[in-house]
């Protein structure tokens, strides 16, 4: 008699949310949100699974001091319509960085995750800071402490 295989499906149970630190001055925006995207998406664990969030939670620090290769700074347009007649708005990079810049970080991020009903869920465990204090960190230190590994080093 030959014994059957499973396949392993992941249980709610099973998923064990870590945290990692990123920070945002030590690669250029696009590093940055791909490896950050995959941290969320839970890319990196063996018990990824597509149709379940398995993700940590990501605290990305210096979010004003990111940095941007070419000419993006001026070049890079946002934009949105108000849905009123004429209601296009534009604003570039180099405006949206002064301002705010931890949506230029949650935008590109967004922008990487899978569009389904998992990548509001997935985004909601993005903390972005623009200087280097951070509420959370008591949980990046325990998580580390758990082996888990600092985000700075690895983008």
């Amino acid at each position: 008699m030959t014994m059957m295989k499973r396949t392993y499906s992941v249980r709610p149970q099973d998923i064990k949310r870590g945290w990692h630190l990123y920070d945002a001055s030590q690669a250029p925006l696009g590093r940055l949100a791909t490896a950050v995207a995959q941290r969320l998406m839970g890319k990196d664990k063996a018990i990824y699974s597509r149709h379940m969030d398995v993700g940590d939670f990501v605290v990305v620090v210096n979010a004003e001091k990111l940095q941007v290769t070419g000419n993006k700074e001026a070049q890079k347009l946002y934009r949105h319509h108000t849905q009123y007649p004429g209601g296009l708005r534009e604003t570039s990079l180099e405006h949206l960085k002064k301002s705010r810049p931890e949506r230029v970080i949650e935008r590109a991020v967004w922008g990487m995750l899978p569009k389904n009903k998992l990548a509001s869920h997935r985004i909601k465990r993005l903390k972005v800071f623009r200087g280097s204090s951070h509420p959370y960190e008591a949980q990046v230190r325990a998580s580390i402490g758990e082996g888990q590994k600092e985000g700075k080093g690895e983008v």
